[in-house]
């Protein structure tokens, strides 16, 4: 009898272990970050996002020719190897269609004045006028077709989605990467604002990156043996960003907050001190 409640006992334990273990493992899996920190050693955490221009100098180890980050994500997609999200929520994926048309420039949909239909604009072209074949028409019908698709060396742009966080068992603060989106900047989008093209897990981003280790470099100008690995880079914090939002009731970013401009970075550069002097001030007595 004695030896019957021991074995129900064991049994009871290892189906609670591979309980917990099937847990944990599917807690692990969901969650975008690379190092995820368990919730219950967390005791501060403010959800920050910053933007990454890929043009700056501190960035363009991370934007050398033919080995652009942007580059590398691209290529991930289009080979099914990288999972693309509808925004940095990833909790919706997109198909690879639906990547490469976000990959697409939109129109504008401005309509045309009176005076320029009248002058022929917007107008298809004739055939043939004297001067040759229009282009466009038979004359290049047997021509590969042209991708309108932006190049990665267009999309300087990046929006980063971190944790930051206290851990209080480890007694310090952690800048827990989540997503990376890769945005149209304003400046290329006919439509005048930026343009989420897809967001990525960053356990995913880190996956992609160690796979693929003669593209997804870390260039150093300074010494050619001593090229890191993105996900490397994003460890070491290795680049340079700002601070565009930070978690708020209204969900709003700085720039709508405090104003664009001038006053958007002081609101940035701002973001940034207070979380340094919150961390300062927790060693403090």
């Amino acid at each position: 009898m004695k030896l019957v409640k021991v074995i129900g006992v064991a049994a009871g334990i290892m189906l609670s272990v591979g309980a917990m273990a099937q847990q944990v493992s599917t807690t692990a899996t969901s969650n975008p970050s690379a190092r995820p920190i368990p919730e219950h050693d967390v005791l501060f955490k403010k959800t920050v996002w910053r933007k990454i221009d890929l043009r700056e100098k501190q960035n363009k180890p991370m934007f050398s020719q033919n080995r652009e980050i942007t580059k590398v994500i691209i290529d991930a997609v289009k080979s099914g190897e990288l999972v693309a999200y509808r925004s940095d929520s990833v909790s919706t994926p997109i198909t690879r269609e639906e990547f490469l048309a976000n990959m697409t420039p939109k129109e504008s949909g401005e309509q045309l004045s009176e005076e320029e239909i009248a002058a022929g604009f917007g107008q298809p072209a004739q055939e043939d006028d004297g001067w040759g074949a229009a282009l466009g028409t038979n004359a290049t019908s047997n021509a590969a077709p042209i991708s309108n698709e932006y190049l990665p060396k267009q999309l300087y742009l990046l929006e980063l989605k971190e944790n930051v966080v206290f851990d209080k068992k480890r007694s310090r603060m952690y800048h827990d990467i989540q997503t990376i989106s890769l945005k149209v900047p304003s400046t290329l989008n006919p439509l005048g604002f930026e343009q989420t093209v897809a967001s990525f897990k960053m356990s995913d981003l880190v996956r992609v990156f160690r796979n693929n280790p003669d593209v997804a470099i870390w260039y150093n100008a300074q010494n050619d043996a001593q090229h890191k690995n993105l996900s490397d880079a994003f460890d070491l914090w290795l680049f340079s960003s700002y601070i565009s939002k930070i978690s708020n009731p209204g969900d709003n970013d700085l720039a709508s907050i405090y104003g664009a401009g001038k006053k958007g970075l002081l609101a940035a550069q701002n973001a940034a001190e207070a979380l340094i002097e919150y961390e300062y001030s927790l060693w403090s007595y």
